[in-house]
């Protein structure tokens, strides 16, 4: 016995060769090392050493244990990001290309350290069915998979938030490198709830970290807004200025596309069973 950490008759897939050394089974690697002297700690002229085979499944099991950690994390962290679980599927790689803007996406996440450090988000605008709320999920399930924080709301959740909870909802949202905020003219149409609206912008405008919103109001809308929508234009001047605007073309709806295919199916199973 060597010391309490090592005891050679014990190791298993082992055995002494003609140098008198401990060797592998296996690989036939050495699984000791000798001292050019006696050793104290090691109560020997010999010390511990690891095989080749052994050495790569140390790191095969070390590989596998950060596998699985940080799939923990980005599952953990999408059920903080999103509301409804169906959007943890909605990816560049699930996306059907039927959006010609996913490759702008794309592109924003692939730069996303220069987009931060330069505080630019995005503006998704067209009408319904057109990919916004699928492409910021998209992009939020991509910096989510490099265990980036987002978080993905919309205005109408943001508007209902209690006068007792606004400060630190508020404050909360600065542990997010991403924001994500759906659906800009859905909300309720109170002075409370813009209050609300407005607070959540101007503090991420302060933090200098990026936005991204979407809506179905068309960008003249946004821009031009009459003086009874004064509180409505500071917020829509706010988001101008963070968020660069990007127009939702589609040839389709993405909603009358997946109706269809739906449609198709039970065609094909309905003639199936005639």
């Amino acid at each position: 016995m060597m010391n309490a950490f090592w005891n050679r008759e014990n190791i298993p897939d082992s055995f002494v060769a003609d140098d008198g050394l401990l060797h592998c089974s296996l690989c036939g690697g050495p699984l000791e090392v000798r001292l050019p002297e006696y050793n104290e700690f090691f109560k020997s002229d010999k010390r511990p050493s690891t095989c080749k085979c052994r050495e790569e499944k140390i790191i095969r099991e070390r590989e596998e244990h950060a596998r699985r950690e940080h799939i923990e994390l980005v599952e953990r962290n999408k059920g903080i990001c999103f509301t409804d679980r169906r959007m943890w599927d909605w990816t560049f790689e699930n996306d059907d290309g039927t959006v010609p803007q996913m490759a702008m996406a794309k592109r924003y996440v692939e730069n996303w350290d220069k987009v931060r450090q330069e505080h630019i988000g995005l503006l998704l605008w067209g009408n319904l069915g057109s990919g916004k709320t699928y492409m910021a999920a998209a992009i939020a399930n991509a910096l989510l998979e490099q265990e980036k924080k987002v978080l993905m709301t919309d205005f109408a959740r943001i508007s209902n938030i209690s006068k007792f909870d606004a400060e630190e909802y508020v404050k909360s949202l600065d542990s997010y490198a991403l924001l994500i905020i759906d659906d800009l003219g859905a909300e309720q149409d109170s002075e409370f709830a813009l209050q609300n609206i407005g607070n959540v912008i101007n503090r991420r405008w302060t933090s200098g970290k990026p936005l991204i919103v979407t809506t179905n109001l068309d960008l003249a809308s946004i821009k031009n807004v009459n003086e009874q929508e004064l509180m409505f234009a500071r917020i829509s001047d706010r988001i101008l200025d963070m968020c660069r605007p990007i127009h939702m073309e589609t040839s389709e709806s993405k909603r009358v596309a997946s109706g269809r295919h739906k449609n198709d199916i039970l065609k094909e199973i309905f003639r199936e069973e005639r």
